[in-house]
């Protein structure tokens, strides 16, 4: 019975399969009755789920009970079917132009030399999307530093954040340097980035990464305690990026099985520690200065709920509207909007959040 159900769904390509589509290739009067038994349970079960929608989405879309419950509880029901669903998708490989050593259309053409058609990204202003899947890094642009392999969504972090060339900037939690070459092209290879982590080994392939691109304005610093930053550089820089390792829940286009490796717990035990990274990372900012925490997850509990505990701590800070300059990259919102959402079936991008924050002078 399972087998005919299988063939029916798998080689005839059904979506759908009745007791109508296997009862006239079953003979034996048990196998009928049994085939009874088994869909009026299922029956129940697809009733159930159609009544309860938390258990529906989860069913239809593979998540667990409580990412759903919480997504539904923060997006409504309309909002978490499409974020589900979007998030079972292929992710498309994105690559971003490094404006230091050529431009967009120079790039598109090596490319194109190469045998690799691109497109536009529709919101990044130097993203490329390549709609065929290929090892991108055998390519001889790639190793002469013209692109690298980043999200349109994480683009739009950095280019949100807009540094000038003249900016003192702080990649707080920088790993392996992604966002740190965007901001060093943003800021033209002028300006000081210092990017420090934890992990000296992300940080040596930062090193590698830069100099591949011709990066010269950033210093890779590793740090056991970001405390140890605060006498060497209170008050000091512009802008203080705060990247929060975090669930990576936005993330599972790239990695399905997110979904069963994240826990309710490690929501809880990363937002303790993203707290506590943000509030280490605020004496860093200048009078006037701004503090930028962003993650690629997409629950409160990691995103409003850190920053709005640490608004509550630091009257010193607030919460800039990022609703003009998304404008200014055709994402519109509403003008009440406090913080940058970017979401898969949406932006088309992985998930992001972003909160910009400026110090009083």
């Amino acid at each position: 019975m399972l087998l005919l159900a299988a063939y029916l769904l798998l080689v005839e390509k059904q979506t759908h399969v009745t007791r109508g589509d296997l009862l006239p290739h079953m003979r034996s009067s048990r196998l009928k009755d049994e085939l009874a038994d088994v869909l009026n349970e299922t029956v129940t079960e697809e009733e159930s789920a159609e009544n309860d929608p938390e258990e529906g989405i989860g069913v239809r879309h593979s998540f667990p009970d409580w990412i759903v419950k919480r997504l539904l509880q923060e997006y409504g029901e309309g909002e978490t079917e499409k974020l589900c669903a979007s998030l079972n998708t292929q992710a498309p490989l994105i690559l971003r132009v490094n404006t230091l050593k050529t431009t967009i259309e120079e790039c598109r053409r090596q490319l194109h030399a190469e045998g690799v058609e691109t497109r536009r990204t529709r919101l990044s202003p130097v993203g490329l999307e390549v709609p065929k899947r290929i090892n991108i890094f055998r390519l001889r642009a790639f190793q002469q530093g013209m692109f690298e392999v980043q999200d349109e969504g994480s683009q739009l972090v950095s280019t949100l954040i807009d540094p000038k060339p003249t900016a003192k900037l702080m990649d707080v939690c920088a790993g392996a340097g992604g966002k740190t070459l965007h901001f060093a092209a943003l800021m033209a290879n002028r300006g000081e980035i210092v990017a420090a982590d934890v992990s000296t080994y992300r940080l040596d392939q930062l090193r590698k990464r830069a100099r591949r691109a011709g990066v010269s304005n950033v210093r890779a610093r590793a740090v056991k305690d970001l405390s140890d930053l605060n006498d060497l550089f209170a008050g000091y820089f512009d802008i203080v990026f705060v990247d929060a390792p975090c669930t990576g829940l936005g993330t599972i286009r790239r990695n399905p099985g997110l979904k069963w490796t994240v826990t309710e717990e490690s929501v809880h035990e990363l937002s303790v520690k993203q707290r506590s990274i943000l509030e280490a990372s605020a004496p860093l900012v200048k009078p006037g200065g701004a503090l930028v925490y962003a993650t690629c997850t997409l629950l409160r509990e990691e995103n409003e709920d850190v920053v709005d505990a640490f608004l509550s701590n630091h009257v010193e800070f607030i919460l800039v509207n990022p609703g003009f300059r998304l404008s200014q990259l055709g994402i519109h919102r509403e003008e009440s909007v406090r913080y940058v959402k970017l979401l898969p079936h949406r932006e088309g991008t992985d998930g992001f959040f972003c909160a910009l924050l400026q110090k009083s002078r």
